[in-house]
């Protein structure tokens, strides 16, 4: 029998598109809500308990509350929302984090599908903290630029709907200056720092795609450390993934500028070292779809990978 999928909160941003993802594959039976059931608890619970997998796409609480009502011990989670990233009992799900994280997920009963910026930044900060370039003291500071569809239903309707209290035609701007931005616990546990890094995102009127980038000053990092090191670090951490590559020099030197939107509509995530051997600086970007590789694209291929499913399934 083909496994049974079932998307709680379908009708959203992140929802919508895994349901994209999905809908036509014939390896597995996509089931849904009647949309005058979805606040009937008892026909929530029994989809929730009736499906092999269950992709939350909720708000914390709301996600939360799914997990309670699932009594059904063979059902598997991925939860798309930031309520269990840092939970005990939950694997984070970056499946290319190391070696071994791919088996983890595969055998995984809770899988908490990680944020569009902490993708970017994990896959940059964990393998130099892995490799002793980074020490877990380093003030790491993230900055970078996400389409306003990153910020949900309110942002959306701020660069979208002229209707709206909050619309604005401004054509960027930052955000999250009480410097509490919801990805910041799951980038310094995930990647082991003990300092708490500092975020500063922003956000562009354009739907979706990203850059996270993370600035390092390599005399802090340790001496005669050349942005070449690094590189070099990252291409073995990413070596043979599907998803992530990691620039080579030469085109990444090469280049003048460098959009978010490069990568719509894919599972890609491109990783760049910026800095000149002899330099004592270096500047990390990461560029992705932050509706792909930072959200649906991530929970598909999560899975892809539980299910025992090809792991590109559904991410061309």
């Amino acid at each position: 029998m083909k496994p049974k999928v079932f998307i709680d909160g379908e009708a959203g941003t992140t929802g919508l598109q895994i349901r994209d993802r999905l809908k036509d594959r014939a390896d597995i039976e996509l089931v849904s809500i009647d949309p005058a059931q979805r606040k009937d608890p008892a026909a929530r619970a029994a989809l929730l308990n009736g499906a092999d997998v269950v992709i939350l796409c909720l708000p914390d609480d709301a996600a939360r509350e799914a997990v309670t009502l699932i009594t059904n011990p063979a059902v598997r989670v991925i939860d798309a929302s930031t309520a269990h990233r840092t939970a005990n009992g939950w694997i984070y799900g970056f499946p290319e984090m190391t070696p071994h994280y791919h088996q983890m997920i595969a055998q995984a009963k809770r899988v908490a599908n990680p944020g569009c910026w902490a993708t970017g930044a994990i896959a940059l900060l964990r393998p130099l903290v892995t490799a002793g370039l980074m020490g877990p003291d380093y003030p790491v500071s993230i900055g970078g630029i996400s389409g306003y569809s990153g910020g949900g239903k309110a942002m959306i309707a701020e660069f979208e709907n002229e209707s709206d209290p909050t619309f604005t035609k401004v054509p960027y701007r930052i955000y999250g200056l009480e410097l509490a931005h919801k990805h910041v616990p799951e980038i310094q546990k995930v990647s082991g720092m003990r300092i708490r890094p500092l975020m500063a995102p922003s956000v562009g009127r354009y739907a979706q795609g990203m850059l996270v980038e993370i600035p390092l000053h390599l005399t802090l990092l340790s001496p005669g450390l050349k942005s070449s090191d690094i590189h070099a670090v990252l291409t073995r951490a990413y070596k043979n993934q599907a998803f992530i590559e990691v620039v080579a020099r030469d085109k990444s030197n090469a280049l003048k500028t460098l959009a978010p939107e490069d990568l719509n509509n894919t599972n890609k995530m491109r990783l760049f070292v910026f800095g000149q051997d002899g330099g004592d600086q270096a500047r990390l970007v990461a560029q992705l779809d932050n509706l792909g590789k930072g959200a649906s694209g991530a929970a598909v291929q999560n899975m892809n990978i539980m299910l025992g499913l090809p792991e590109a399934a559904g991410l061309a």
